[in-house]
This record gives C-alpha cells, structure tokens and sequence, in this order.
C-alpha cells in the first residue's frame, strides 16, 4: 500500500484519528481538533482514503435533516491504514528527531534539551 506525503499537517490529522481509530469522524470536528483550517483537512482526508488507509461513507438523511444542519461525511482508518498510520508517523518522527540533531536544534516532542 503506498504512503501518502506525511506533512506536518497530515501528521496531525493522522495523530488525531489514531486516537480512536475505529471512530468515525466528520471533517469539521478533525479540523477543530487538529486545528488545521478545512482548506488543509479535506485533501488530506482524500489522499488518506485514496491510498486506502481510510473509508469514508455519507450519514443518513434523516440524521441531519432532523438536527437541520448540512449532510456530514464521516471518515474512519481502515484497520490497515491504522496500522500503516501508526507506522509512517513513528518513522516521520525518526526522521525529523534525526533531522533536528543535524541542524542542532531541539529535538521535536522533548523537553527543549537535545537528545
């Protein structure tokens, strides 16, 4: 299965599924939670699910209808992509530690001290 472009920003949108991954989310809670503008969070969320690490389906209409707001599409890793998720964000953050060490500055995630 290939790997999708893991930006910091698809890092933070995966960090927040996977921490319930069998929950179905819907883009506007993923951007409230990630603090990623809708502008960044959708095409993440189609790159995810057309690399297959995600699934994404439509809620019934009488579920938006009777809370008269917009349709939602809900968005949920497959158990595949949870584990290729949880894989490709601990190898990214290999990376940038390695990558922080090089240019000597403090290592991402630490206490400021340098690891």
């Amino acid at each position: 299965m290939p790997n999708p472009r893991m930006t910091l920003q698809t890092q933070l949108v995966l960090d927040e599924l996977l921490k319930d991954p069998g929950k179905p989310r819907y883009g506007l809670e993923l951007c409230e939670d990630c603090g990623l503008p809708s502008g960044t969070v959708y095409p993440i969320l189609a790159r995810l699910e057309q690399v297959g690490w995600m699934e994404s389906y439509w809620e019934s209409p009488e579920a938006h209808v009777l809370d008269r707001r917009p349709r939602r599409r809900y968005y949920r890793l497959t158990r595949d992509g949870a584990e290729y998720a949880g894989q490709a964000l601990r190898q990214a953050r290999l990376r940038n530690r390695a990558a922080a060490r090089r240019w000597g500055v403090p290592v991402p995630g630490s206490s400021g001290a340098f690891s």
